[in-house]
């Protein structure tokens, strides 16, 4: 008998090691940030080329040569030369729920893919997602949003075409805020959320390129001027949480104001980059202007990228 139990207890011991040494190999397969220099570096370097004053204060994509902008309540569609094309300034006909903000945008295969809500003094209700026409700019079907998801508001839409996902992210902060939010983009399905470590502050847009999703943070105090940032992440497939990297500082726009949406224009290789200047910004809404202002002005900023 005391054999046998020496012999059990062997037998666990090396069964235990066994694991403890696959545990190890997995994560040894999966590094922390820290210990990969190059992981916490910037993917690009940008360069700034130019910028172009819009109709739209709120967000910004690009498909085939065309360019799209929205504002709190209009959608507008560019040439490649951003000469408009034309202009909805009644975006919210054909809503089962009151909509009143629509936030930063994105397109695929010539849809726009739209985060509406109702938005007043920093607080979202009756969100949605909402795909309109790309020609037309006019409403053509909306999915249902997930409650339980614990989203607050939507500041941000992404579509992921590698996996056929849409994203969302909430600019509202604590909980909302530190979460990106994954929906299925053909059924419009919840897939569920992903914790951010490390989350940026005020969340103001959400773009995917080239296996990463890219996000622009409101986190810099115009009154004392300071810029705002993009941040980075890649999210592996099954996983809860993603590391978010900041990728990029913002001291080069025309004046310090609120960053909103981004997009990647693929066919020229740039970053555009919506940003508003004049407006004082009271609880995510315009109240007011700075000195030497008497409207806002809302700039899309193209950054030339190159990889590192």
């Amino acid at each position: 008998m005391m054999k046998r139990g020496v012999s059990v207890v062997l037998s666990m011991l090396i069964a235990g090691s066994m694991s403890c040494q696959a545990f190890a190999a997995e994560e040894a397969f999966m590094p922390r940030p820290e210990d990969d220099a190059s992981a916490m570096l910037p993917v690009y370097e940008y360069s700034l080329a130019g910028s172009r004053e819009v109709e739209g204060r709120q967000g910004v994509c690009a498909e085939n040569g065309y360019y799209w902008v929205s504002g709190s309540a209009t959608l507008a569609k560019y040439d490649k030369d951003w000469n408009l094309i034309t202009k909805n300034e009644s975006p919210f006909e054909g809503y089962e729920m009151e909509v009143n903000h629509i936030a930063d945008i994105d397109v695929y295969e010539n849809e726009l893919y739209i985060g509406a809500e109702y938005f007043m003094d920093g607080v979202g209700k009756n969100i949605q997602i909402a795909v309109y026409d790309g020609d037309t700019l006019k409403l053509k079907r909306t999915f249902s949003f997930e409650e339980a998801s614990g989203q607050l508001e939507c500041s941000g839409i992404a579509v992921d075409p590698d996996t056929k996902s849409v994203w969302m992210c909430s600019w509202v902060g604590e909980e909302s805020g530190r979460y990106l939010y994954r929906y299925d983009l053909e059924t419009g399905a919840y897939l569920g959320k992903v914790h951010m470590q490390m989350p940026p502050q005020w969340l103001q847009g959400v773009a995917y390129y080239d296996g990463y999703l890219y996000m622009t943070a409101d986190d810099g105090t115009a009154d004392d001027n300071e810029p705002d940032h993009l941040y980075r992440t890649k999210i592996t497939e099954g996983s809860t949480y993603c590391n978010v990297t900041l990728e990029r500082t913002f001291d080069d726009v025309t004046k310090q104001g609120e960053i909103e949406g981004l997009t990647f224009d693929k066919e020229n290789g740039s970053l555009l980059l919506l940003y508003n200047r004049g407006a004082r910004i009271i609880l995510g809404m315009p109240r007011g202007f700075y000195d030497g202002y008497d409207r806002e002005i809302s700039e899309v900023f193209t950054y030339s990228m190159s990889a590192r």
